[in-house]
């Protein structure tokens, strides 16, 4: 698991570093971003304006993932649920689940897609809370665990994408959920995207000590990838959430759990030739950022007009 944005380019971009006293200047010509985001160490999801203030914010337990949706509202998962809130923290949509739960997504006809982890089920909800698409990718009564999926998608062709972070695999299942395709990717797959030239990006967490992102085309080969240290001064820790700009950029999130706070950015924006144009690294108002929407650039992704 949205908006009626601009798009601005400005030089210069200023955060607070948490192992410094003062303002850390970044790069004279780096991009700054209006964005929303998740914080899922202090359990909230947060707007933040191209200045680097907090403009808004509501309480997220284990939120992995959000959208901002045409309306404004903030679609986000809640540890063991999904809430759908409005900027006046008024509740619209609200399932709860037995499950642990890291994947929501608001379906083109508004009903809502849900990946619950620990259960295996993939299901789809009415806006009234109405289930009325369930797959089972596990047998009843089988508990997959913490680890067996993280972030989930349903594609436009009915198919449905989904990261089993434990099991170091991506699946693709068919609208009924038989297995169609498997990528095996070491390192524990945490976000994954259909990109419009078929390939698969994923990102990948530390579950193997392999942080990386890595591009699949449908053969299965690699066909791009950012690995631990390409990037000067941005150590890659743990990669959860992604974006795919209109420009082609890629925005990513840092997930800083395990031992590593403040010894990386939270976010960061490359071009394809891996060159950062954007960075945020505000240890004090955020601790591990690990999802991420761009909010300064138009798109609906409830018509798959961000890619996220």
């Amino acid at each position: 698991m949205k908006k009626i944005l601009h798009y601005l380019v400005i030089p210069a971009l200023l955060f607070i570093s948490a192992n410094s006293s003062s303002a850390k200047q970044h790069p004279s010509g780096m991009k700054k971003h209006f964005f929303a985001c998740t914080d899922y160490t202090q359990g909230k999801v947060c707007i933040i304006s191209d200045k680097g203030k907090l403009l808004w914010e509501y309480p997220a337990p284990n939120c992995n993932d959000l959208w901002v949706l045409p309306n404004g509202n903030l679609l986000f998962n809640t540890g063991k649920g999904v809430k759908e809130v409005t900027r006046k923290k008024e509740v619209v949509f609200s399932y709860e689940s037995r499950s642990e739960v890291y994947a929501c997504q608001r379906l083109s006809n508004g009903n809502t897609f849900v990946g619950e982890c620990n259960s295996g089920r993939l299901l789809e909800i009415t806006p009234e809370g109405r289930i009325v698409k369930e797959i089972k990718l596990l047998p009843d009564g089988v508990d997959g665990g913490h680890a067996y999926i993280r972030n989930a998608r349903k594609l436009a062709n009915g198919n449905y994408l989904v990261a089993h972070y434990g099991l170091d695999k991506v699946n693709e299942y068919d609208p009924f959920g038989h297995l169609l395709r498997e990528i095996p990717v070491k390192g524990g797959p945490h976000s994954v995207i259909r990109l419009p030239n078929g390939n698969t990006l994923i990102a990948c967490s530390d579950h193997n000590g392999e942080p990386r992102i890595v591009e699949v085309d449908p053969g299965g080969k690699i066909a791009w990838q950012l690995t631990g240290e390409e990037l000067p001064g941005i150590s890659l820790k743990f990669m959860t959430g992604m974006e795919v700009l209109p420009d082609g950029n890629l925005v990513f999130t840092n997930w800083l759990g395990h031992n590593q706070f403040g010894k990386a950015p939270h976010a960061f924006e490359i071009t394809r030739n891996k060159k950062a144009v954007w960075i945020f690294d505000d240890h004090v108002m955020l601790k591990t950022m690990s999802s991420i929407q761009i909010l300064d650039h138009k798109g609906n992704p409830m018509k798959g007009q961000v890619f996220h």
